[in-house]
């Protein structure tokens, strides 16, 4: 049973780790996000020990009979320690950070003592079998693997079970709903690891009281991989939901770029002036996975530009006719002040050839508030949906950043 969970586990843990990883490259005093990566990859670790082809081998390089117990267990009081300081720093304030860091300093000592007290009944057991599938049944009798169980499960049972309590308390002051399912996920998980604690410490009080287990270990091996498996699933799912914002909006900002280009550049090949660098090419962009924001709020603000070198060839009869005709179409606001709109630039930019009008007008999406950057992008997107730009070239041939398909 162990060796067909484990590799479930070690998935989870490696791809938590590696997804982590980015974000710990770009700021490593985050000290949460330090942590969780550390639970992670002690996490990997610990099921990576423990499969029977890899215990082996290390029991081989050693030289000692089961040294892969105490180093994989290690890891998992690492892991538990790594949980409880990711707790420990959400738990507080940023202003009050230094009672996380005191908290940390403890559970980080508190964890190494115990990993020391293990290692030092480990020695203390009697040699015996390599033992990598029922290591803890063919030991249960010894005293010092008693002892040594007795205090491993005690400290695995109340850092779950300050996991699940701290967790669902922290969920009920979530201000995102991702962060409050997250942490009620781990909550659900850690709760199911105290079945493998349940059992194990019933293995010690069967050797005590002369009654066995052993039907149950598959069971606690169930109880222990699950639970931890839904536990990296909820640390999870708030990184996995901004995976997903972000690539969300790197798309919408690609799609963006492209949909506001015809409407772009007619007014710079009117107006060359609006851009005074030329754009780059879209699809090395998209090849390259880059983001596109800045250079979507830069054809916005040039957009714009342009209109304004355009407002002296705004002609009133044009806006009103406009108004008619699309108002007939059943359109209305937004939608109608943003086809009038794209209809004002392209006559404008026809008119650019006889001259100013005498008496301008303005535009009609004037009257549609787009108090910021994204808001006035939206705003431009509705008009370039309805914008054609006049008969004949729409892009000057001297600019070569103007002359391909991906720009």
């Amino acid at each position: 049973m162990k060796d067909l969970l484990h590799p479930l586990g070690l998935f989870l843990a490696g791809a938590g780790f590696l997804l982590l990883l980015r974000d710990l490259r770009k700021d490593r005093r985050d000290r949460a996000l330090t942590a969780l990566s550390m639970a992670y990859l002690a996490s990997a670790l610990s099921y990576a020990i423990s499969l029977t082809p890899v215990w082996v081998r290390i029991d081989g390089f050693f030289g000692v009979t089961n040294i892969a117990v105490p180093l994989a267990q290690s890891c998992v009081i690492a892991v538990l320690v790594a949980q409880a300081v990711v707790l420990a720093y959400w738990a507080v304030p940023e202003r009050e950070q230094h009672l996380a860091r005191r908290r940390s300093r403890f559970l980080i000592l508190s964890g190494a003592t115990v990993i020391i007290a293990l290692a030092v009944l480990f020695t203390l057991l009697t040699p015996a079998e390599q033992r990598p599938a029922d290591f803890t049944l063919y030991y249960t009798h010894d005293p010092y693997y008693q002892a040594y169980l007795t205090l491993y499960i005690t400290t695995y049972t109340v850092a779950e079970i300050y996991l699940a309590v701290g967790c669902w308390r922290q969920a009920r002051h979530a201000t995102s709903p991702w962060v409050t399912r997250g942490l009620r996920t781990i909550a659900v998980g850690a709760v199911i690891t105290l079945g493998y604690s349940a059992i194990r410490i019933s293995a010690v009080f069967g050797a005590l009281f002369d009654f066995s287990v052993a039907h149950l270990e598959p069971y606690a091996w169930i109880c222990g991989d699950i639970g931890a498996a839904i536990t990296q699933v909820g640390y999870f799912l708030p990184t996995v939901a901004n995976r997903l914002a972000e690539a969300r909006s790197w798309v919408r900002d690609h799609l963006a770029y492209r949909r506001l280009r015809p409407l772009w550049a007619a007014l710079y090949a009117a107006t060359p002036s609006i851009s005074l660098i030329p754009p780059p090419r879209q699809l090395p962009e998209l090849l390259r996975l880059r983001g596109v924001r800045f250079h979507v709020y830069r054809r916005t603000v040039e957009i714009r530009d342009g209109q304004i070198e355009l407002r002296s060839y705004l002609d009133p009869k044009v806006r009103e006719e406009s108004e008619r005709r699309r108002k007939d179409e059943g359109l209305r606001d937004p939608e109608l002040a943003a086809a009038v709109t794209a209809d004002q630039i392209r006559h404008a930019l026809i008119q650019l050839r006889n001259g100013p009008v005498a008496e301008p007008t303005t535009y009609s999406d004037a009257r549609l508030p787009s108090p910021t950057t994204d808001e006035d992008t939206q705003l431009l997107l509705r008009v370039a949906a309805h914008f054609r730009p006049p008969d004949g070239p729409e892009e000057p041939d001297r600019d070569p950043q103007l002359s391909g398909t991906s720009s």
